[in-house]
């Protein structure tokens, strides 16, 4: 299912469904991380380039993993882990559609926040979805889990560069559905070379 390539894993991640705690969100927006210097996809912009460690070990397989982080050691990200046991890969969950649940995600946003934004942009996803640090490891194929991935049809997506990246910041490893509002804006780290520079 998702021991393949980062790029191939993000392309079946789209349109996918996460259940997690109370919602379930359909996945609309995605990227794809590779993994250290010697590895077959090499990705400067990856945390797991400079190999594993206590911090992104789930990276490194097997595949189906989460994987979370802080973002500024505030907001919560959420990666699926992915190629095979061994070999680091991963993809950013960045936006989804809430499907069912809204009340519960709208009670964790706040009442402010106006659906379409619920789950846009990867620390929003995961606290629309509940999703915290402590759910670092889950395997999302297990019947068993808290949080639950339903992969369904591939669907056809746009690319383009990463969002925020200072490394490999021109890579088109962004895939989103054209046409969904809960989709994030395109932000380019102000630390990246200049566009064409970057891959």
């Amino acid at each position: 299912m998702l021991s393949v390539d980062p790029l191939t894993a993000a392309r079946r991640l789209l349109g996918a469904t996460l259940v997690a705690r109370g919602t379930s969100a359909m996945i609309v927006e995605v990227e794809a991380y590779g993994g250290p210097a010697d590895g077959p996809w090499p990705d400067p912009a990856a945390h797991s380039f400079r190999g594993p460690g206590p911090r992104n070990w789930v990276m490194f397989g097997p595949a189906g993993r989460l994987y979370t982080y802080r973002s500024h050691g505030i907001h919560v990200c959420a990666n699926v882990s992915c190629a095979s046991d061994g070999v680091a890969g991963a993809v950013l969950l960045r936006a989804a559609a809430l499907e069912s649940g809204l009340e519960v995600a709208q009670h964790r946003r706040g009442d402010s926040v106006r659906p379409a934004a619920l789950a846009r942009g990867p620390g929003n996803l995961c606290s629309a979805l509940g999703i915290s640090m402590d759910d670092n490891g889950l395997d999302l194929f297990d019947p068993k889990s808290e949080i639950q991935l339903r992969l369904g049809d591939e669907r056809e997506g746009a690319e383009g560069p990463r969002v925020g990246v200072s490394k490999a910041a021109d890579r088109p490893w962004r895939l989103w559905l054209v046409g969904r509002p809960e989709v994030s804006l395109y932000r380019r780290s102000p630390r990246a070379p200049a566009p064409g520079h970057s891959y």
